[in-house]
């Protein structure tokens, strides 16, 4: 087999698991593991099921376009920030609501055909839903901070639809965007969320919420990063909470490779960084992102000038760079190519 770039990214454990390749590989050579791509060697039984004969890598190297890793990062990640303003929304979401307004809105409008989601059980399971009804949306609100393979869906829609939005965490905007330019123009627009870290589905039930947390997980209503914690807020009306750096350890190893925390891919970032409890802060970065913002913004209500403001969320964007471009620059120097690093 042709040994695409994603084989090295997958081998050294960088692999973010967005999922572009899944949907984007024309062979559908490629599929979601627990924790990162697999691809179907022809020489190899291993990846095989039942009726995915022809499913096997053909040697295009359309993934190694659209890998987030291999494509590298942006050292400066406000260069292409238009605006900068808070706003909510009447959705009772993780703070504002602006990420499922904007969702929902455009599905009335017509203006987008279909949205990924991730919706959740009382036991923080998660799951991926594609909503093509605007009622629909707000089943997904709410921030779970485990991940999810968002892109790895859209290989069905991409047929039967023609207008798609995708709302992900950097490295999904990163590869939703690498999809647009390279393989698929129906992702009209991309909403990214401000992002430090996530973790995996057991990590959060097992480990996270019962142990080092001290709750069950069926109670806890919502979870939070804040103030130098993590949040957990329970049914009974309690917070607890703990510091950053008893759970920060437990993150997805790709997580601590990746130097995107403000999805700089995306045409709109939303994010709770920078703007008072209840507001989101939004970031405007491309024509696509101010055209369907304009179109809903009669649904929102705005605060110029919220404090603190960018400054919180370029402190931020700079310890995440800080802590974790050495890491990645060293798996780079693994690399058996010489895309990746920092432009």
């Amino acid at each position: 087999m042709v040994n695409p770039k994603i084989m090295d990214v997958i081998k050294y454990d960088v692999c973010t698991a967005c999922g572009a390749c899944v949907s984007a590989c024309p062979a559908g050579a490629i599929t979601m593991g627990d924790k990162a791509a697999e691809i179907r060697d022809p020489d190899s039984l291993e990846l095989y099921t039942h009726g995915a004969a022809p499913n096997v890598c053909e040697g295009c190297l359309t993934c190694s376009r659209i890998c987030p890793v291999v494509d590298g990062y942006f050292e400066d990640e406000f260069a292409n920030v238009r605006s900068f303003l808070a706003a909510k929304s009447n959705i009772a979401g993780q703070d504002g609501g602006v990420t499922s307004a904007i969702a929902r809105s455009l599905l009335r409008q017509g203006e987008i055909d279909c949205v990924v989601g991730i919706t959740r059980n009382e036991k923080w399971e998660t799951e991926l839903e594609l909503f093509t009804n605007a009622e629909d949306v707000e089943k997904a609100k709410g921030t779970k901070y485990t991940y999810d393979s968002v892109l790895s869906i859209l290989r069905d829609p991409f047929n039967e639809y023609e207008k798609v939005a995708v709302i992900g965490v950097p490295c999904q905007a990163h590869g939703a965007r690498l999809i647009s330019e390279n393989v698929n123009d129906k992702i009209v627009l991309i909403i990214g969320l401000l992002c430090m870290e996530s973790f995996y589905q057991e990590v959060m039930t097992d480990k996270i919420i019962p142990e080092i947390m001290g709750v069950k997980a069926e109670d806890v209503v919502k979870m939070d990063f804040g103030k130098g914690k993590f949040w957990a807020y329970t049914k009974d009306g309690e917070e607890h909470n703990v510091p950053i750096a008893k759970v920060a350890p437990h993150a997805r190893n790709p997580c601590h490779h990746c130097n995107d925390y403000t999805s700089v891919f995306a045409d709109i970032a939303v994010g709770s960084v920078g703007t008072p409890d209840g507001w989101n802060s939004v970031l405007i970065r491309t024509d696509a992102g101010e055209k369907y913002f304009k179109m809903v913004e009669s649904e929102l209500e705005f605060m110029e000038d919220p404090k603190p403001g960018m400054f919180l969320i370029e402190k931020l964007t700079k310890m995440k760079h800080d802590n974790n471009s050495a890491h990645y620059l060293e798996v780079c120097e693994k690399f058996s190519f010489d895309d990746g690093g920092f432009r």
